[in-house]
């Protein structure tokens, strides 16, 4: 994993890649972090995801300014379903698509708030997404989707954001006949696949880590991208 400048309209920001070992090209993937930021755990879900076969660049979209000041634009973005931190995701798109040991087709996973940025911009030229607990769903979801790629989702039922949120993003995507792999974990709930700190605390809150239900997502998410990312 590297640490490289992507070009974004509105100036360079961080942004962290990782190749797969061996000869490319490769299909790439946009990693869009939580609202926790792109600190080790997001290091870790990069090298997954290289470890598969993609190449993983995951931009920081808390680069420009202060944290809190950064944290409120983002999640006024994310409500508004517009500005400079989709700009930075489709900048490291079309970064993914010019690099020479990429095939051109990339596709798009999030977690958290990355995972609503990832409903919202799977419209914009991915080949797939495949949002993590990405509650609440964005607003107006029938028309955001309209267009959309292909989707793979997976959710926690104890997860108290996104209560009922499979069955939405299933009526939505059916109404535009998405295809989709949507499933909820039972026993999982929000942040369930990032290994966040204080773990005790944040299963309290319905949150937490459940390796089972992450090694489930990945393996669906991976056959999922092979299908529709190396075709």
């Amino acid at each position: 994993m590297t640490t490289m400048t992507l070009p974004c309209p509105d100036g360079p920001i961080d942004a962290l890649l990782d190749v797969p070992d061996g000869a490319g090209p490769f299909p790439g993937v946009v990693v869009i972090h939580d609202a926790v930021g792109y600190g080790p755990d997001k290091a870790s879900v990069s090298r997954r995801i290289a470890d598969a076969g993609y190449l993983a660049l995951t931009p920081n979209l808390y680069a420009r300014g202060g944290r809190a000041r950064c944290i409120t634009r983002v999640f006024r973005e994310l409500l508004t379903q517009r500005g400079r931190a989709l700009d930075d995701i489709l900048a490291a798109r079309d970064h993914l698509q010019s690099r020479p040991e990429c095939t051109g087709t990339v596709g798009v996973a999030g977690f958290c708030m990355g995972g609503r940025f990832t409903l919202i911009l799977a419209p914009q030229g991915f080949a797939a997404a495949a949002p993590f607990y990405g509650t609440p769903l964005p607003r107006r979801l029938e028309q955001v989707l309209t267009g959309a790629c292909p989707i793979v989702a997976s959710f926690g039922r104890r997860d108290l954001t996104g209560i009922g949120a499979g069955d939405r993003l299933q009526r939505a995507a059916d109404h535009h006949g998405l295809t989709t792999d949507i499933k909820v974990y039972p026993e999982a709930g929000h942040s369930f696949a990032n290994e966040l700190p204080a773990q005790p605390l944040l299963r309290i809150a319905g949150f937490g880590y459940n390796a089972e239900a992450t090694e489930d997502a990945w393996a669906r998410v991976f056959a999922f991208f092979g299908e529709h990312l190396r075709s």
